[in-house]
């Protein structure tokens, strides 16, 4: 330390200014020898009005002064001594004499004093109390804590415990919050007052003395009237219901057994008394003049009873809390009404077929965009459709119900995959369209509409799949012998953007006895630059394995990998088609071959026990078809008959002309052909391949 220049003695003026401030200061000012005893004190401060000087005098400062952190303290006074470093603006707390349970805030600043030579004479310590500003300030981190650490999900749940994290043990030594418990299911709050026979659900507690919840409903040093999860409605009068009823905070400065509300409330009394609390305050937890919920608090440590500012922190808690609880219950309640119509809008069950099963997996199950489709097509084929709208909720529901639609009218049409993905993507445009004319204020006009899909079509009679997709599409094909390949499938634009691209197909054939995952997204766990245990699992085990089986085992795969997203897959399992239940002939271009084709489809019919009026109407269908193919058709011809869900009849020619169906007049002698085909029928249509034209029909299915 430098060496300053002598000074005078303190003497007159000097001393009498000197005398002035230890007495009239509002500083507390200390004057400690080497062994940290006061030699000197002022008198006029706060904390010295109730403490005579001779108890000061003498004595150490921990041994006069209620000291929380008596061995910090005086660690850090002690290490001013030894270092000559100053400390300067160090907070403690401290109780006064006679007031043990209310707690102060001192701000200390401490320097050591030296004689010219340097010989250290003791310490001066300056003494500030800061009670108002450090309550003051730590109200401020509580509530800024409530900002950012409450209302963090859109869970009514979480939201609570989030709540009473940040209340205890700043605030209260034991957090109670209670929601009505319609809140939860995301229905609209009752409006204030609240009636008794709303019941509410126990929905956080923690306790400073079991160092927080359990997560189980108990905690072992803090008692509570009802367990977590607890649905009743609240007995009274009590400061509780009142809370409720007048949306007014009650605080009760002392929680004695005279208290006459006690009684009837008997469970929430025993627990009062076993925690050991002394002081409550309760608040109602308010949006828009409804009820949501009650907040209360408990001091059993902390000795200072609830003040005025701690009525105004908590209600600034509560409507942040609030808002926040009304939120959730917003989301739940739309997520509620999107999980129930996309549960509305999707299949009740996948369609079976003797030659395919499957099984769907929605990622999450209900997001409301994600959907999945397996769609009968003519000629024992069957159309695989995934896919899921871009974002959540009862929106994303309302559009993926809209694709769906278009898609199964589409496949009617018997449209190529690619084709009717560019069909599919002109709706998606459509409404994109209609969503960006919205007005501003919309949530929706600032959303693009954006759709992920893919869309299959399997064959077992020729064992083709042609896939094609919008977005990034994934195909894992699982063979029979436990090998595995991952499908090239041509990635395109999403549904309802700007992009013009057209989309594209590829068709590559799948063995009997195989399984294939369609995704509308990457599944990286699934590939081979994955989890390849996994996929090598998948490859071993799924013989013989129910498919709801091998789609808990993908859902397991991609749990451990890197989350997908929304994802929507479909798992489909190939068999053979029964051969004995189709019926091919190739045909010659001639006049007389009807004849021959009526009597080879009356000799099959016979053979899969059809009754007789199905059968006669199948050799009127046949016959008019083959008639056509003759006469407006090119070779090659081919007949084939199937039965499948529906006795199909299909004529193969090698003419791209569309037939029409005509309505003739009385007077014409011909064009009642397909008016006959449509009379008979319950469906027909026409379906193009490279090599020409089919013409198929179909009616109801055979017995058996």
């Amino acid at each position: 330390m430098a060496q300053s220049e002598p000074t005078a003695p303190l003497d007159g003026p000097g001393a009498a200014m000197l005398d002035a401030l230890f007495s009239q200061s509002l500083v507390g000012l200390h004057l400690l020898d080497t062994d940290l005893r006061v030699v000197r004190v002022n008198t006029a401060t706060p904390a010295m009005r109730d403490v005579p000087v001779e108890d000061v005098v003498g004595h150490r400062v921990d041994e006069v002064y209620g000291l929380l952190d008596a061995d910090e303290v005086m660690a850090l006074v002690r290490g001013v001594l030894d270092s000559g470093v100053p400390l300067v603006a160090h907070i403690v707390r401290a109780h006064r004499r006679g007031d043990p349970g209310h707690q102060y805030f001192h701000e200390i600043s401490v320097f050591r004093l030296e004689t010219p030579s340097g010989d250290v004479l003791g310490l001066a310590v300056a003494v500030v109390e800061v009670t108002e500003r450090e309550e003051s300030r730590a109200r401020e981190v509580v509530l800024e804590m409530t900002r950012e650490h409450v209302g963090r999900t859109l869970d009514v749940l979480e939201t609570c415990q989030e709540l009473v994290d940040v209340l205890v043990p700043r605030v209260a030594d034991i957090a109670v919050v209670e929601v009505v418990d319609a809140v939860l299911r995301g229905d609209h709050p009752p409006l204030a007052p609240l009636p008794r026979d709303v019941p509410l659900r126990r929905a956080a507690f923690r306790s400073a003395a079991g160092g927080g919840s359990t997560g189980t409903g108990t905690d072992a040093d803090a008692p509570q009237a009802h367990p977590l999860g607890d649905v009743r409605a609240l007995p009274g009068p009590t400061p509780y219901t009142q809370a409720l009823s007048d949306l007014r905070p009650r605080a009760v400065a002392s929680l004695d057994e005279d208290l006459p509300w006690l009684a009837a409330d008997p469970a929430r009394a025993r627990a009062i008394r076993a925690a050991g609390a002394h002081t409550l305050i309760t608040a109602p937890l308010t949006v828009r003049d409804t009820v949501l919920g009650l907040i209360s608090l408990y001091r059993t440590r902390q000795g200072e009873p609830y003040d005025e500012d701690d009525v105004s922190l908590l209600l600034q808690v509560a409507d942040h809390t609030a808002l926040s609880i009304d939120n959730a219950r917003r989301y739940t309640r739309e997520h509620t009404i999107a999980a129930t119509v996309q549960r509305q809008l999707l299949p009740r069950r996948p369609s079976s077929h003797p030659a395919l099963e499957t099984t769907p997996l929605l990622l999450p199950p209900d997001s409301g965009g994600q959907w999945y489709d397996t769609i009968p097509l003519s000629g024992a084929r069957t159309g695989l459709a995934v896919g899921g709208v871009v974002g959540r909720g009862l929106h994303a529901a309302a559009v993926m119900g809209q694709l769906r639609t278009v898609v199964r009218s589409l496949a009617a049409f018997d449209v190529e995959p690619d084709e009717l993905l560019a069909r599919l993507n002109d709706t998606a445009t459509f409404l994109a369209a209609e969503r960006a004319t919205l007005p501003t204020a919309d949530p929706l006009h600032r959303q693009a509409l954006a759709a992920r899909f893919a869309y299959a079509v399997y064959d077992p009679l020729t064992l083709t799949c042609t896939v094609a997709g919008a977005g990034s599409p994934s195909l894992v094909v699982v063979h029979a012998d436990g090998s595995t390949e991952v499908r090239n499938v041509p990635a395109g634009s999403l549904l309802g953007s700007e992009d013009k691209t057209p989309f594209a197909a590829t068709a590559f054939t799948v063995p009997e006895d195989s399984l294939l995952i369609l995704s509308d997204t990457p599944l990286p766990a699934l590939v081979a630059s994955g989890d390849a245990d996994a996929l090598r699992r998948l490859a071993e085990q799924h013989r013989g394995r129910p498919l709801e089986d091998l789609r808990d085992d993908v859902l397991y795969a991609l749990a451990g990998s890197a989350e997908p997203g929304p994802t929507a897959l479909l798992l489909v399992r190939t068999h053979p088609f029964p051969a004995d239940r189709v019926g091919v002939w190739q045909l010659p271009d001639t006049p007389t071959v009807v004849a021959t084709a009526r009597r080879l489809v009356r000799d099959r019919l016979a053979d899969w026990g059809v009754e007789r009026e199905t059968a006669h109407d199948t050799e009127l269908i046949v016959s008019e078809l083959v008639t056509n193919a003759v006469r407006y058709g090119s070779p090659p011809l081919e007949l084939r008959v199937i039965n499948d869900r529906a006795l199909t009849c299909e004529v193969r020619d090698g003419s791209a002309s569309t037939p029409r169906l005509r309505h003739a007049s009385v007077a014409d002698e011909g064009g009642r052909g397909l008016f006959i085909v449509a009379q008979l029928a319950q469906a027909w249509g026409t379906r193009y391949t490279p090599e020409g034209k089919i013409i198929w029909t179909e009616q109801n299915p055979p017995p058996g």
